[in-house]
């Protein structure tokens, strides 16, 4: 019998959620499985990964075949590290004290990085909030403002300014019109008179 170390899908339509199982690979995705040995799910950033890590290095050793995700979610999680150490204990290349300490050392440094990219996921979402807080209160300045100009009245001319200029513009034309009616008259009369 084949076996395989594959996920297994559960959850809602579009929020995945995985468990890591050990299951004859004959069977359905979602069908009969051996063991649950861990759970994975993509939805959280970083991805939230949780194995037993016995289980899985026994399986291994036994001839479990994981799949490409699986063989991935193993190395990130030291599995398949852990299993390359104890077959240098095994050829005697390592002894137990020295692979433990190699593998403590990677997991050190593993869960510094997840912990690097954790505080930089939860950085760039805060100063994601800021800028939309700062974008939405500088457009709510925008609105009232424009509300503001909206509701008050344009300022009224003051009339006195208006009917004074108005006679002054309308009397020029009409003293030039009178000076030429002055001429005429002028040249009429004399000659009459000649």
């Amino acid at each position: 019998m084949p076996v395989k170390i594959r996920l297994t899908r559960h959850g809602k339509k579009h929020k995945p959620y995985y468990h890591i199982v050990v299951a004859d690979s004959r069977a359905p995705r979602d069908g009969k499985y051996i063991e649950v040995i861990g759970n994975y799910d993509p939805n959280t950033n970083p991805a939230t990964i949780e194995i037993n890590q016995d289980k899985a290095l026994t399986w291994l050793k036994n001839g479990a075949q994981p799949t490409d995700t699986c063989r991935a979610i193993l190395a990130y999680k030291g599995v398949l590290y852990n299993l390359h150490l104890q077959k240098g204990i095994a050829k005697g290349a390592l002894t137990q004290e020295q692979a433990d300490a190699k593998l403590a050392a990677w997991a050190e440094a593993k869960a510094a990085k997840v912990e690097e990219k954790r505080k930089s996921v939860i950085g760039n979402v805060s100063k994601q909030m800021e800028s939309r807080l700062a974008e939405e209160a500088k457009k709510k300045e925008n609105r009232l403002e424009a509300l503001r100009k909206k509701n008050t009245p344009p300022p009224t001319p003051e009339p006195e300014a208006e009917t004074a200029a108005e006679p002054t513009a309308a009397a020029e034309p009409d003293v030039v019109a009178e000076a030429p009616a002055t001429e005429e008259k002028s040249e009429g009369e004399t000659s009459a008179e000649s």
